[in-house]
């Protein structure tokens, strides 16, 4: 059996680092709509811990009603998966019972791990043996710092590919990239998806006017990443596995769309028709290329300290005064699962299904919508 829970405030609750985290209001919204989402992954008899049972069981009707109409697949559907609200742990004997001794098949599989997420479980009745140590916790925020893209990105060598990205202690430090490259983004250490961004260009947003913010960070945070402003054409990624014996596995593309660099929408489709989508920008010899590469860095960073779903965002590049397109193959590691993940597991059977996975707010919910 495996215990999953989707916490969408993952991101900031690692910036946070705290035992004692409340996440922000939208972010408590998402996770109470939303937490049916790990029944498109989980297998039969598996636990899908949840803020409320009746509503989750509700939505993933809806969800799995729609799965059929409009996907033709059944394998996220089949099999029985149950919803426990985490109020009721405590009283589940059969639950605790199985999470008791490592020796047990019971793992528990989160969005992702945090010391917040923890400190809830622990209240709720989970035993210590069944969570992340303290030292894991630390090793999993410490490989989520964006300077651990930043040393990827560094160490990719291939042509076709363009980026860079400078950690940064002082504000001047930042002033002289702005200086150098007229146009820069800086970047939070830890934030979620679409937060902790601000862009400084020398002839419409001097460095001034981020600064009560760039000197808050440097104090909470101890450092900025600051990249080169490109121009992008697309976004997309890689999904990941990272297994018990230090393998990383790549499980497909991920095609997705961000405004303000907040996450919109992910295209499902299978992988020949996503490739087919991706080659007019970016060769098939170059991905390939890139994913190898990927796997084997990340396999010797991680090196077993992380187990667990990952992805690598990554966007094509136009370049001014140059012709075509260039690839920037890391620009953010997510060590968690992320949406694209979602997406496979809702991969259509044949290549001439394509539909649009998308998270809208409607009606005081959120709620997940799948579109032609």
């Amino acid at each position: 059996m495996t215990i999953h829970i989707f916490n969408p405030e993952h991101d900031i609750a690692l910036a946070s680092d705290l035992s004692n985290f409340t996440a922000p209001h939208a972010g408590r919204c998402l996770r109470y709509d939303m937490g049916f989402l790990p029944a498109l992954w989980a297998k039969e008899g598996d636990v899908i811990l949840v803020d409320d049972e009746d509503w989750s069981l509700k939505q993933w009707k809806r969800v799995r009603s729609r799965i059929v109409s409009q996907l033709g697949i059944e394998a996220p559907i089949v099999g029985e998966k149950r919803f426990l609200a985490f109020g009721k742990i405590s009283k589940d004997k059969e639950l605790l019972g199985s999470l008791k001794s490592p020796l047990q098949d019971a793992e528990i599989r989160p969005w992702g791990w945090n010391r917040a997420l923890c400190a809830q479980l622990k209240r709720c009745g989970i035993p210590q043996v069944s969570l992340p140590s303290d030292q894991s916790l630390h090793t999993i925020r410490h490989l989520s710092h964006r300077r651990v893209a930043s040393e990827i990105l560094s160490k990719i060598q291939v042509n076709g590919i363009i980026g860079e990205s400078f950690e940064c202690f002082q504000p001047n430090e930042v002033e002289d990239l702005l200086q150098k490259y007229g146009h820069i983004v800086m970047k939070a250490p830890w934030s979620s998806s679409g937060r902790g961004l601000r862009f400084s260009s020398l002839d419409r947003t001097p460095l001034s006017i981020h600064m009560g913010w760039l000197c808050n960070l440097l104090k909470s945070q101890g450092s900025v990443m600051v990249e080169p402003f490109y121009h992008k054409v697309k976004d997309f990624g890689m999904e990941f596995y990272a297994d018990e014996k230090g393998n990383v596995n790549y499980l497909g593309l991920s095609l997705f769309q961000t405004l303000n660099g907040a996450y919109t929408g992910n295209l499902l489709a299978t992988e020949d028709k996503k490739t087919e989508l991706i080659t007019p920008y970016v060769p098939v010899n170059l991905l390939n290329n890139i994913k190898q590469q990927i796997c084997f860095l990340l396999s010797e960073l991680l090196n077993g300290q992380y187990v667990g779903p990952l992805g690598v965002d990554m966007m094509i590049v136009a370049q001014e005064n140059r012709d075509g397109f260039f690839l920037h193959p890391c620009v953010e590691i997510n060590l968690r699962r992320t949406m694209g993940h979602v997406a496979l597991s809702l991969t259509p059977s044949i290549d001439d299904v394509l539909r649009v996975m998308r998270i809208e707010y409607m009606d005081n919910h959120y709620k997940l919508k799948i579109d032609r």
